[in-house]
């Protein structure tokens, strides 16, 4: 990626109000890391608990390491019955059963069968249609609650057939609570907002963020295929939070509501407009391992909140992202985009490094555009002012002024820089900046004048336009808000074309031996590399498109190098050129590197500096 879209690419993520959101591949590879973390610390908790210990029940009381394993309650081939009810009641009244009927029934299930059903898979799903109550859309409360018995069983408590061990009750809230963000923006010509805005709006002109009921149109019920010899006191964190034992030691069948797969952008509003749901309930056996994965899933959320490691609708959005890429992409080519994230880390970690050692040793700056490195300035300033005032989180925010510091580090590599408290830059900005001679000098100046020139020529013409589209057709939060969406909505869009003054003096000085190539080499392997992201994750159709202008530019600096030849008049860092090694191979000069050369023309100690000059006082001392 050239350098002066990097801090625009990273600040794309930030962008609410132009929905330029950058799902980079590196926030994927984070996701999936934590993921195997987690399971890594719950498979050792199996390994490592052979000592028994004790263990916290659920009512708060240490309970006592059983001596035996226990054994399931439920064997298998057992019948079993399913009874679920669906409603905003969080605890059922005891002759609640007696007196309602089921919302779905199913009867002689086979515990431990896998190929039964309808489809031969032991799956069983019921679409609901559901007419939500008055309480439920004020902000109020779904819940399923399921009754797992065993054929002969009734699950009534003041049933003769009632026993109870060989009832399953458990309960879910199938709604949850989300933050909506009440974005006050209006378009500035007209005033008018958005019809759901408006309304929220006149309600509580403070009202800065909506918490509201939603639910998601699928829930899936699980029961583990599980006879494994679990003590008392002695189950692993978190499995513990799903077994339950009875008097005797033994446990009850692992019922799990699994939810994993339910996206989060998936979930809909559920308010005073909504009359009525739709929404599926599935019940499918499931094993062990796969549970024990599902399980391990739910530490995550847990551990984000204690480390703060993002913010939650941040952390939903990096959960969905991972999660299309296990559903829609094939696992050969999920497996290579994982390994190539690492290396796209370690590109842009050498990137960085080799970008900061050019700048630093430079001493020559002919063939560099100045006036792209003080835009470029411009460019990082405008992206922090972007992201601060759409309130983005903190991680962001720092990566840009990090960046934008860098760029300002440049500044003092190109010209020189000075306090002067008398003559002031725009009367209050005590600074001098003054020109160095390897760019004064040269015909770099004026190529790079007139690449500017012929620059504004197109950009002025676009930026008025795209001006015009923003404050006609955007909303925005007042004027300050709307001047920096416009720029960086610009610079989004068209920040490619600060390159070509680099490309207009190349073709001038018909030279590219100047430029910082290992740098530029590592930015396009890693915009190949978002390449392959775009195709594997959701992304945004412009960050797409700019993923390939960075490609077309790249390509362009090939072709430069190729048609134009190396200049061997050009000197190194240690006052040696090509021609010079050149003449010392045909005998016409002595070796400037005090090496032999070779038939190429090459020293062979042609990496070692010359040998220093002999100053005055030294020869004075060698005649006396």
């Amino acid at each position: 990626m050239p350098a002066d879209a990097a801090p625009v690419a990273a600040a794309a993520a930030a962008g609410e109000g132009d929905g330029a959101q950058q799902q980079g591949g590196w926030a994927m590879f984070k996701s999936f890391a934590s993921r195997m973390l987690i399971m890594y610390f719950v498979m050792s908790l199996f390994r490592g608990n052979s000592t028994p210990s004790t263990q916290q029940s659920k009512d708060g009381s240490v309970a006592p390491v059983a001596t035996r394993p226990g054994v399931n309650i439920f064997p298998k081939g057992t019948l079993m019955n399913l009874y679920v009810f669906i409603n905003d009641m969080e605890v059922l009244p005891d002759d609640f059963i007696s007196h309602n009927q089921p919302d779905w029934f199913l009867e002689d299930i086979e515990y431990g069968e896998w190929y039964a059903g309808p489809n031969k898979d032991s799956t069983y799903s019921r679409d609901f249609h559901y007419t939500v109550t008055e309480k439920a859309q004020n902000n109020g409360t779904l819940y399923a609650h399921i009754f797992l018995t065993k054929d002969s069983a009734s699950p009534i408590p003041s049933s003769r057939s009632y026993r109870k061990d060989s009832v399953i009750y458990r309960s879910k809230a199938i709604t949850k609570y989300k933050r909506r963000e009440i974005k006050r923006t209006k378009n500035l010509l007209t005033g008018e907002t958005e019809v759901a805005n408006a309304d929220l709006l006149a309600e509580n002109e403070t009202l800065r963020v909506e918490i509201s009921s939603h639910y998601h149109p699928n829930l899936t019920l699980n029961i583990v295929d599980d006879h494994t010899g679990w003590k008392e006191g002695a189950v692993p964190q978190p499995l513990d939070k799903f077994i339950t034992f009875n008097k005797f030691g033994d446990y009850y069948p692992i019922v799990y509501f699994n939810d994993y797969w339910n996206l989060h952008a998936d979930f809909m509003p559920l308010n005073s407009t909504v009359k009525s749901i739709d929404f599926r309930l599935e019940f499918a056996p499931i094993s062990l391992f796969r549970w024990q994965m599902y399980a391990a899933q739910s530490m995550r959320s847990q551990w984000s909140q204690v480390f703060a490691m993002m913010e939650d609708e941040n952390n939903d959005h990096e959960q969905d992202t991972f999660k299309r890429a296990l559903l829609d992409t094939n696992p050969y080519l999920l497996g290579l985009t994982i390994v190539v994230s690492l290396v796209h880390t370690v590109f842009e970690f050498l990137a960085f490094k080799n970008d900061i050692q050019f700048w630093r040793t430079r001493e020559s700056l002919e063939g560099l555009s100045v006036r792209s490195v003080f835009f470029n300035v411009f460019q990082s300033l405008i992206v922090l002012l972007y992201v601060l005032d759409n309130e983005t989180n903190t991680v962001v925010v720092f990566s840009c002024g990090i960046g934008m510091l860098i760029e300002f580090w440049k500044i003092t590599k190109v010209v020189n820089v000075s306090f002067d408290t008398q003559d002031m830059l725009y009367g209050f900005i005590p600074l001098k900046f003054e020109e160095r001679s390897s760019y004064k000098e040269s015909p770099t100046k004026e190529y790079d004048r007139m690449a500017f020139k012929y620059l504004g020529i197109l950009f002025v013409p676009l930026l008025f336009a795209y001006a015009v589209y923003s404050l006609i057709y955007n909303e925005h939060k007042g004027w300050y808000s709307y001047v920096l969406g416009m720029m960086y909505g610009f610079l989004l869009t068209f920040g490619f074309i600060m390159m070509t003054p680099q490309l207009f003096i190349n073709y001038k000085l018909k030279s590219v031996a100047h430029l910082p190539w290992r740098m530029l080499t590592y930015k396009a392997l890693n915009t190949f590399i978002d390449d392959i992201f775009a195709f594997v994750i959701q992304m945004p159709t412009l960050y797409r498109i700019g993923c390939l202008r960075d490609d077309v530019i790249f390509f362009i600096f090939l072709y430069q190098k190729y048609i134009y030849p190396v200049d061997k008049r050009r000197t190194n860092e240690f006052g040696v050129s090509g021609e010079m090694l050149e003449k010392a191979a045909r005998g016409e000069l002595p070796c400037p590197t005090g090496g032999q050369p070779d038939a190429s023309g090459e020293a062979a100690a042609n990496l070692s500096p010359p040998p220093p000059p002999v100053t005055d006082a030294a020869e004075g001392k060698k005649d006396k």
